[in-house]
């Protein structure tokens, strides 16, 4: 029978850049490097863990932008800054540093976090399972269900927002399955997806519930009115590029096994890194 604690799958690197953006860089280790971006992370995922009593903690990391993305539309990403020298030794320490939590890492060389936190939900239902998948990127939207759930970061001391199957209709006005048809039609600046020329928001939400898919918009095009018509009709073939581009691909995993935050563990790792507020806070669970 399947644990009914769900697993938590957590995309790395968009939540150390959100905290990193977030809290200064005066907050440092015991020899003067930045550890916001990690402390900020780590409370992040804490304040997940505490809320929610999930039965693992997976760290998903990936390349920055996917191969096969970049070969269908070369400007994928491209618009991203580079990472900031005082981030990037955060990054390279975060797999070790959360180790001793406890919390397992899964790392892709090829495609993305998002790719791999869409593989454990996928696996983790499979098993008759739940998961959360806590991260900052819209695409993973697309695996919400009655069983996958989305935590959404800024959601106040309360902790991160989850983003059920409502909540994502009530985002989009559409279902979580088409999620790549609408990021597909409108684009995502985020990725550097153009979208259809002239097709905001409301227009593809609008042609999806008209016509199910961006195949049933496309093949439908006669019927838009003319600026419609002329992007589904001239762009399709890089709509659909689009399309495949935000749809995630499936890794082969393996569905990682239950365990417990080693409270003990993460307070000597936060003692090492000069996080000692934190260490406090973790030494505290151990005499709870």
């Amino acid at each position: 029978m399947a644990d009914p604690r769900p697993l938590l799958a957590v995309d790395g690197p968009s939540l150390i850049y959100r905290a990193f953006f977030a809290l200064p860089d005066s907050i440092t280790d015991g020899e003067g490097r930045p550890v916001n971006g990690l402390l900020g992370a780590t409370n992040l995922i804490l304040q997940a863990v505490e809320r929610h009593d999930p039965r693992a903690v997976v760290l998903c990391w990936g390349a920055e932008a996917a191969t096969y993305r970049v070969e269908l539309l070369p400007a994928y990403h491209a618009d991203r800054p580079p990472v900031p020298d005082a981030l990037a030794p955060q990054l390279e320490w975060a797999g070790a540093f959360w180790g001793a939590f406890g919390w397992h890492s899964l790392v892709h060389d090829t495609l993305e976090a998002d790719d791999l936190l869409g593989s454990l939900a996928a696996v983790e239902v499979e098993a008759g399972g739940r998961a959360l998948l806590f991260t900052g990127d819209r695409d993973m939207f697309q695996c919400v269900s009655d069983r996958v759930a989305v935590l959404w970061p800024g959601g106040g001391k309360g902790g991160p927002e989850v983003i059920d199957v409502e909540g994502v209709r009530r985002r989009y006005g559409i279902d979580p399955a088409l999620v790549p048809d609408f990021i597909a039609l409108r684009g995502d600046p985020s990725d550097s997806i153009p979208g259809g020329k002239g097709i905001g928001e409301k227009t593809a939400r609008d042609l999806l519930l008209e016509y199910g898919s961006l195949e049933g918009a496309i093949a439908n095009a006669v019927r838009e009115r003319p600026r419609v018509q002329a992007a589904l009709r001239g762009q399709a073939g890089e709509l659909r590029a689009y399309k495949r581009i935000a749809t995630l691909v499936h890794v082969p995993v393996e569905r990682p096994p239950d365990r417990e935050t080693d409270w003990a563990g993460a307070a000597a790792a936060a003692r090492e890194r000069g996080m000692n507020r934190l260490a406090e806070r973790l030494e505290a669970k151990l005499a709870a």
